[in-house]
């Protein structure tokens, strides 16, 4: 089949695009650039620099007619989507809309979108957190990631396009972007390789769910094939401390300081991990790389790359 994926030069995008590829798809992207890098465009892949908000991105959907939309790009930055909503909103949920409306006239059969399973619940109510679980987000861009599922879900009753919203847990693997406030693992790992000491926002008692970015690229393979509709978990549903993450990655790169400590963030919340049963059974996935295998995987590719 024919994929968009938007957002491919990014860093869960491109895991995507390489994946989707090696299974025998033909693969186009769009990209603006902005957080994605050229370095990590897939040779195979036809590639478009354009932003979702963007009128010109109707261009793409005419020139490549594709099958299936594979949604990634977004605003992912917490802290600026508490201080700039508006922002967060333009490209989050405007884009999004931008994209969906293209999707309609062009005959497109079926969007995988790219949500978040850290940010839409907001503090857990009980763990692991299942889809049944409320919608309670404590930020702007848990807001407006879950605003686009309800609107997936009104085109779907209203015009029959089909979707899959992956609620992603924290990502962790090589490409990602630590420059950033997101990616605490690429974030650590190069500071720790620069001899900088890293700051753990909190006591080091924040939890998160963290999942290797080759299962994540799985999993949106197998929902362009997998006849179901709604939204689905991924994560591991394990707790991991912030501390936890600072003395893995430590050990791996031989770092011996210890942390900065600083106020938790806006936004933020406390303690998640996903319940993937639903992926498990509706679409057959399944976490398959460990955390200890997949932060030595991580470090590796920031050693070759520092």
């Amino acid at each position: 089949m024919k994929v968009l994926v938007t957002g491919g030069a990014g860093f869960i995008g491109s895991h995507i695009v390489d994946a989707m590829i090696n299974e025998g798809h033909e693969v186009v992207i769009a990209d603006n650039l902005s957080t994605g890098q050229r370095q990590n465009i897939n040779p195979k892949a036809r590639f478009y620099e354009v932003n979702i908000c963007d009128p010109a991105l109707e261009r793409v959907f005419k020139l490549e007619n594709p099958q299936i939309v594979c949604h990634q790009a977004a605003q992912t930055v917490i802290s600026r989507s508490v201080s700039e909503p508006i922002f967060d909103a333009n490209v989050n949920i405007l884009g999004s809309l931008n994209l969906i409306s293209s999707c309609l006239r062009y005959g497109v059969k079926k969007v995988i979108y790219a949500s978040s399973g850290g940010a839409v619940y907001g503090e857990p109510k009980y763990l692991p957190v299942d889809e049944k679980h409320p919608v309670d987000p404590l930020s702007q861009y848990g807001a407006s990631k879950h605003t686009v599922e309800h609107y997936l879900h009104l085109y779907w009753l209203q015009h029959g396009l089909e979707y899959v919203s992956l609620r992603y847990p924290n990502v962790c693997g090589p490409r990602q972007n630590p420059s950033g406030e997101a990616g605490v693992v690429a974030i650590f790992t190069s500071q720790m390789l620069r001899g900088e000491r890293p700051t753990i926002f909190g006591k080091g008692d924040k939890t998160r769910d963290y999942t290797y970015v080759s299962d994540i690229a799985r999993a949106n393979v197998l929902a362009m094939s997998a006849g179901k509709i709604g939204i689905y978990n991924l994560g591991t549903g394990v707790e991991t401390s912030d501390q936890q993450i600072f003395d893995m990655i430590a050990q791996n790169v031989g770092y011996k300081e210890a942390p900065d400590y600083a106020p938790v963030r806006k936004g933020e919340i406390y303690r998640i991990c996903l319940n993937f049963s639903r992926a498990k059974s509706e679409i057959g996935w399944q976490p398959l790389v460990s955390l200890k295998e997949g932060l030595a995987q991580t470090v590796a590719f920031y050693k070759k790359h520092s």
